[in-house]
């Protein structure tokens, strides 16, 4: 009994030696992401979109690049496109909450312009640990109502997965508002329900939904790191309880 006790211990203890080696790996994955000078960098034919009418320039930055008037853009759209359906759900609006999250200093940002200088649209994104693995995190695809549904939306969503699994994260991870029809714009790409995505029941409902699309490369050991949840857990990064909500709207 006692050397079986024993074998077992030291079973577990291997176990969680080799889990926490791989959580040190996929952070050192995460860290040298956020090290970059410029994530588009590689892929200079999707600096510029040219289609349906819309002649566009993007690039990335870190948000600590943004002058005050990008930023100032950016909190704006966010709230015209977004405020009526947190307020329409459990979560409601709340201007600081929300200017906190995307002034967050992890926070990147892909930006389109048109050739004039005009803003159209942006993703929030970062580099981040979600579930013990190495995602891309969509916080944000807003686009100023008058350019939506032409193709500028997808064309982003695409560049935010090229610089994700470039960079070997192992999912383009996201949070949409069941309110929010855009929702549909993610099937269309592919995106599926994430395992971490909570589960509602009769006592307890969630006004949101998790989706993902996994790196196909990495594919083979992206579900080992996910933790043991209970029935209808939410994601570590939903932020349920803190107020700090993100989901994107879709083009």
């Amino acid at each position: 009994m006692g050397r079986k006790s024993s074998a077992k211990s030291k079973e577990k203890r291997l176990k969680r030696k080799e889990e926490q080696q791989k959580i040190l790996q996929a952070m050192a994955v995460v860290d040298k992401a956020n090290k970059l000078t410029d994530p588009l960098e590689p892929f200079p034919v999707f600096r510029k979109f040219n289609k349906n009418g819309i002649e566009a320039e993007l690039f990335t930055q870190r948000v600590t690049d943004l002058d005050e008037s990008t930023k100032s853009w950016i909190f704006n759209l966010t709230k015209r496109n977004m405020q009526l359906k947190y307020e329409q759900c459990s979560w409601g609006w709340n201007d600081n909450k929300k200017m906190e999250e995307l002034m967050d200093e992890a926070a990147w940002y892909l930006i389109a312009k048109g050739v004039d200088g005009t803003f159209l649209g942006f993703s929030h994104f970062r580099f981040d640990m979600d579930e013990g693995i190495e995602v891309l995190y969509c916080y944000e695809l807003q686009l100023e109502p008058a350019i939506q549904r032409k193709g500028l939306g997808k064309f982003m969503m695409q560049i935010l997965e090229l610089i994700a699994f470039k960079n070997n994260m192992r999912k383009v991870i996201l949070t949409i508002l069941k309110n929010n029809h855009y929702s549909k714009f993610f099937r269309a790409l592919n995106y599926e329900l994430d395992e971490t995505s909570p589960i509602d029941y009769q006592d307890e409902t969630f006004p949101y939904e998790i989706l993902s699309k996994v790196n196909k490369r990495l594919a083979s050991s992206t579900t080992t790191n996910i933790n043991n949840k209970k029935p209808g857990q939410a994601n570590g990064h939903s932020h349920c309880c803190s107020g700090h909500h993100h989901h994107p709207l879709m083009s």
